[in-house]
């Protein structure tokens, strides 16, 4: 069963399977552990790893630790379970507009956030002049 293009075969898929194809974790017990440990939703209820997908579905997926956490809403447009480049990955789904500026705008919010630390610490005419000012209120 040599054919050009899998994916127009494939009627259902594993989530997990789909997760790793679609390149969204390096390797497929990654994704099974994400979806054990309840970072991947569908229509707002977790998911089993033995999940099987179709197209049309909708996706929501959390990523990243604690600070740096991502979440993307996708909808599946292709079905695959080979694992193959980026621009082929990319064409298996197709993040919703709303996701995407969640996205930047608390990307935004933890660049502005680092932002505000000072360099370095307050040496000792800075510390004084700190303990004034804390004093007066």
């Amino acid at each position: 069963m040599t054919t050009s293009n899998p994916a127009e075969t494939i009627l259902k898929v594993r989530a997990d399977k789909w997760l790793w194809a679609a390149r969204f974790f390096r390797t497929r017990s990654l994704a099974k552990e994400a979806i054990e440990g309840g970072r991947v939703h569908m229509d707002g209820k977790k998911i089993k790893t033995s999940k099987e997908l179709k197209i049309g579905d909708i996706l929501t997926i959390r990523q990243g630790n604690a600070s740096t956490q991502e979440q993307k809403t996708i909808i599946i447009k292709a079905l695959s379970e080979q694992r193959a480049n980026f621009t082929i990955a990319s064409s298996l789904y197709e993040e919703t507009e709303e996701s995407i500026i969640t996205r930047t705008f608390l990307a935004e919010q933890r660049k502005w956030q680092n932002l505000a630390k000072p360099d370095t610490k307050p040496n000792k005419k800075e510390r004084r002049n700190l303990q004034k000012l804390h004093s007066q209120w």
